[in-house]
């Protein structure tokens, strides 16, 4: 995938705040014409660096207030059970996301659940029974804070030598 540039990124940093604002709105922003705004976006968009837009919402108003990251490992292991497992935890409704994972677990799945005594009937009643998950943990989250953007990383010759994290 090729550089963005700083208008590109301009335009990302924006819609990642904002996704509802109007193109007129974002080339203000921005400090670019509205046509250009618009070509920049749908390109973005075929590149495939923007690929949608959602509505954020907010777990506690939902009624799920309680998150957890649960590790499983999976026995026997091969890609058709990692796969399976994969699939069926990202269909549950508690599911905010699925992770294949290297190291002594093969499945992070983050949850979202109402509170922590429906969580520990979720991990007992619907996971821990299941013949392949030989190891099931659970550790619930204090804290969570998702960054607003994301963005390219800095090139080797664009950082700060003096730190690793530029």
């Amino acid at each position: 995938m090729s550089s963005m540039d700083a208008v590109d990124q301009a335009i990302l940093r924006r819609l990642q705040r904002d996704g509802r604002q109007t193109n007129r709105e974002l080339a203000d922003a921005v400090g670019i014409a509205p046509s250009t705004a618009l070509e920049r976006t749908r390109a973005l968009r075929a590149r495939g660096v923007i690929t949608g837009f959602h509505a954020g919402v907010d777990l506690e108003a939902l009624g799920r207030g309680v998150q957890a990251l649960i590790s499983i490992r999976i026995r026997p292991q091969s890609r058709e059970a990692i796969e399976s497992t994969r699939d069926h935890m990202a269909a549950m409704p508690e599911t905010l996301g699925v992770f294949v994972v290297t190291g002594a677990e093969d499945i992070l799945v983050h949850v979202a659940v109402p509170s922590t005594q429906y969580l520990r009937d979720f991990v007992l009643d619907r996971l821990a029974r299941r013949k392949e998950f030989v190891d099931v943990r659970t550790t619930v989250v204090y804290d969570y804070v998702q960054p607003a953007e994301q963005s390219e990383l800095p090139t080797p010759e664009r950082r700060d030598r003096r730190s690793p994290y530029g």
